[in-house]
C-alpha cells in the first residue's frame, strides 16, 4: 500500500514547501493515508480498492490527503489551530474555538464527506413500542 499523495503533489497542487516542511510532510503522508484507510474500514469501504477502480476517486483522496497535510503543516509549533476567534479590547474578551484540542491528526467531517464516508441519514426512532 502506498501513500495517497506525495510531497510533489503538495508542491504542485498547493504551495512550495520549505526543507523542514518537506521533511515533516514525508513523515505525515503515510500516517494520514493510514488514517483515511482506517476511516474507510470503519465505514465498510476499502479505500485502496476504490482508488484502484476510479481515477476520479483517487484524485479526491489525493486532494483530501494534501489538505490534511497542509492543515498540519500550517499549525504553528506548540499551538492548536483555531477555527473561530473573538477578540475585544474594552471588556477584555478573548474566545477561540479549537476543532482539535487534543492535537491529534484527524479527518474533519468535510474530509469524510468528500471521501463518501459520511452521509446524512434520516431515520425514525420509535420510543414507544
Amino acid at each position: 500500500m502506498s501513500d495517497f499523495a506525495t510531497v510533489s503533489d503538495i508542491i504542485n497542487l498547493k504551495r512550495p514547501l520549505t526543507a523542514d516542511e518537506q521533511t515533516r510532510a514525508e513523515a505525515l503522508l503515510p500516517l494520514i493515508s493510514d488514517i483515511i484507510r482506517v476511516a474507510g474500514e470503519s465505514a465498510g469501504q476499502d479505500i485502496d480498492a476504490l482508488v484502484a477502480d476510479s481515477t476520479e476517486y483517487a484524485n479526491v483522496v489525493k486532494s483530501v490527503t494534501v489538505g490534511v497535510v497542509l492543515r498540519e503543516l500550517d499549525t504553528p509549533a506548540g499551538m492548536l489551530p483555531a477555527t473561530q476567534s473573538t477578540e475585544s479590547a474594552g471588556g477584555l474578551s478573548l474566545t477561540y474555538t479549537l476543532p482539535n484540542a487534543s492535537d491529534t491528526i484527524r479527518l474533519w467531517p468535510s474530509d469524510l464527506k468528500l471521501l463518501g464516508l459520511k452521509k446524512q441519514r434520516i431515520g425514525v426512532l420509535e420510543l414507544m413500542g
